[in-house]
Order: C-alpha cells, then structure tokens, then sequence
C-alpha cells in the first residue's frame, strides 16, 4: 500500500505533495508553489509573483505555502497583502491552499471569508482550543511527525473529524506510513480505511 504524502521536500518522492521552494522549477508529479511568509521580498513582489505565475501547470495541485507568520521580518501589512494575492489565484484556479502559520491562526482565519477553495493548515501542531475553530471555520489539518511523540497532539487528532485530516513529513526524515500507522491506531481504524478517507478528502479539496 503507498501512502499519500501531503506535504514533502523530496524531489524524488512522486506520491504526495512536493513543496517548490522560491526560484525553483516545478517538478513533473504533484507539487504546491507559493511565496512562504519569510520569503517575501517586499522590493522584488513583482518578480516573485511573476516567477509563481509562470511555473503553474498541469501538475500544480496547491498554492502555498502561503499564510503568516509572526516571526517574518517582513511587516505584518505586506504579509496579509501577499497571502490575498495568493488566496485570489488560487480562487482563479480553482487550486487549494496549504497554509503556513506561525502564531497568527485567527488572522489566518479571518481571510476565509476571501477563499473559495479549501484552506490546509500544513503542519498543525498546536493545542485542541485552535484546532475546535479552525475546523468550525472549514479548515483542514495537516498534521507531522509530532503526532509520534506529543500526546496531546495525538488527543487532537483523536477528536476531529477524520473527513478534515491529512498527513505529512514536511521536512523531517521519517517515512510516512509510520505516521499512517500511528495515525490509524489514534483513530482506532485500520490502516486501508485512513488510507481511503485521505484519498476522499484530497478528491474533495481538488473539487473545491
């Protein structure tokens, strides 16, 4: 059985979601592009939007990451404008967005209301309380490798819907079926039924 990857750094890695990094070119499998929050250049934006503009193809199936972060150097304001320009391109696809965000979740959620397409918070690791309204607001969860070791991250992923879950290495060396099998244990189902729902949920995002 392959285990869908939802967000990865593995040039190599065909099955899942690879992450192109600023400048680079898109790879010729599934992979999401945006302007990461602590890559804005506020002096070359142009350039950068040019450069995401002209590698989306057939094989793009996300923008991002994309989102804020609070620890950017880059001032709050340009942020935002940077993540709406990104949420209006994605709408004009019809791509979803995998979301970076670093201790900004509830601006992060007060530009739902702008996306038309669904919205993947990658890497979710933070406590239950912020997962409740990001679900209540129609996010996805993407969660890593700190589902293996932090028990409350596990209740989490315990207690939300499984229609609004995906995994993820993101960049941390592991394999992913490790976290599928603690995933499928947290869940208490077995690892063909995760498998299948995740398969359903990536159909769902691309739909819209």
């Amino acid at each position: 059985m392959e285990f869908f990857d939802f967000h990865h750094h593995k040039n190599n890695l065909r099955y899942g979601v690879y992450n192109v990094n600023l400048r680079e070119i898109p790879p010729d499998f599934p992979y999401s592009i945006g302007i990461h929050p602590k890559e804005i250049a506020a002096d070359a934006l142009e350039s950068q939007f040019d450069w995401l503009r002209s590698n989306i193809d057939s094989h793009c199936f996300a923008i991002g990451e994309c989102g804020l972060d609070s620890f950017s150097e880059t001032d709050q304001k340009i942020q935002e404008d940077v993540f709406l320009r990104q949420i209006e391109i994605a709408n004009e696809l019809k791509k979803p967005l995998i979301i970076h965000c670093v201790r900004k979740f509830y601006e992060v959620i007060s530009f739902k209301k702008y996306a038309e397409q669904s919205m993947i918070i990658h890497g979710f690791n933070k406590k239950h309380s912020i997962a409740e309204d990001l679900l209540k607001n129609n996010f996805y969860l993407s969660f890593g490798k700190a589902v293996l070791y932090n028990l409350s991250l596990q209740n989490t992923l315990k207690m939300i819907p499984l229609d609004k879950v995906f995994l993820e290495t993101d960049n941390d060396d592991f394999i992913i079926e490790e976290l599928y099998q603690k995933a499928s244990e947290i869940k208490g189902i077995s690892l063909e039924r995760l498998n299948e729902q995740i398969l359903e949920n990536l159909e769902t995002i691309q739909n819209g």
